[in-house]
């Protein structure tokens, strides 16, 4: 019997699923047959009758372990994605030290959190999806400090639960973009049109930018049932970037 027919049906959590590659994702993922539950701070700008969407400021640890507790007592968990990030671009002298604590509780402490809330449904169904959203910057990016550091501490916990969940049914993988255009996060540092955004393009080995959709496309590969052969591993979305020196 395949991996896809004697998987469970799945019912995904995503992190900031309201918009840019969060939409993306969510939108892949309910295209690919999922149940989707959102988790984002913002309402989303666009509707699916699979998307139910709660939300949180996930910044806030109290009030995210509140509204995980009330997702996995209405939702069978069992894909899990890390989407939610923020950059606080600072070079070292600038760095403030609750920067990092804020990327700290929303890269890492709510990947835990996420995974944590839905390990009963996973176990119980010896089967699961973790896809987390790293970056391209885990590689090094000048004023990065906090961003690159939390971002690359996902590779870690990926590799570590890769280990410890692999027996019970469950992967978890990691994808590390690079520069996405049409997302908030990317236009706060390279405005829509600018020459900057054109120079950028041209200075990867793909000539163009990132799309939203090129990221959800690589979830929806590691969040599919037949992947299941694939655990602890990191794939650049990224336009080569990553073999390569990039100036934002």
């Amino acid at each position: 019997m395949s991996a896809t027919a004697s998987a469970p049906r799945q019912v995904a959590l995503v992190s900031g699923g309201s918009a840019g590659i969060g939409r993306a994702v969510c939108e892949q993922l309910i295209a690919q047959k999922c149940e989707v539950v959102s988790l984002d701070i913002q309402a989303p700008r666009w509707h699916s009758p699979h998307l139910h969407a709660v939300q949180v400021d996930l910044l806030d640890r109290q009030a995210t372990a509140q509204a995980l507790q009330q997702v996995a007592q209405d939702w069978p968990i069992n894909t899990v994605v890390h989407n939610a990030g923020v950059i606080r671009a600072a070079l070292l002298p600038q760095v403030r030290l609750s920067d990092l604590d804020d990327l700290t509780q929303l890269h890492l402490a709510c990947a835990i959190q996420m995974v944590q809330a839905a390990l009963p449904t996973m176990q119980a169904q010896n089967f699961g999806r973790v896809v987390l959203l790293s970056s391209r910057a885990a590689v090094g990016l000048v004023t990065r400090s906090a961003y690159a550091a939390t971002k690359a501490g996902l590779m870690g916990l990926a590799r570590t639960w890769s280990l410890e969940l692999g027996p019970m049914g469950v992967t978890v993988n990691v994808i590390a973009p690079g520069p996405i255009r049409s997302t908030d996060m990317f236009h706060d540092v390279v405005p829509a049109g600018s020459d900057k955004e054109r120079q950028l393009a041209a200075a990867l080995p793909v000539r163009r930018l990132g799309e939203p959709a090129d990221v959800a496309r690589a979830v929806g590969f590691f969040a599919q049932a037949d992947a299941g052969f694939i655990t602890g591993q990191v794939l650049y979305v990224c336009g080569g970037a990553s073999v390569g020196s990039l100036n934002l």
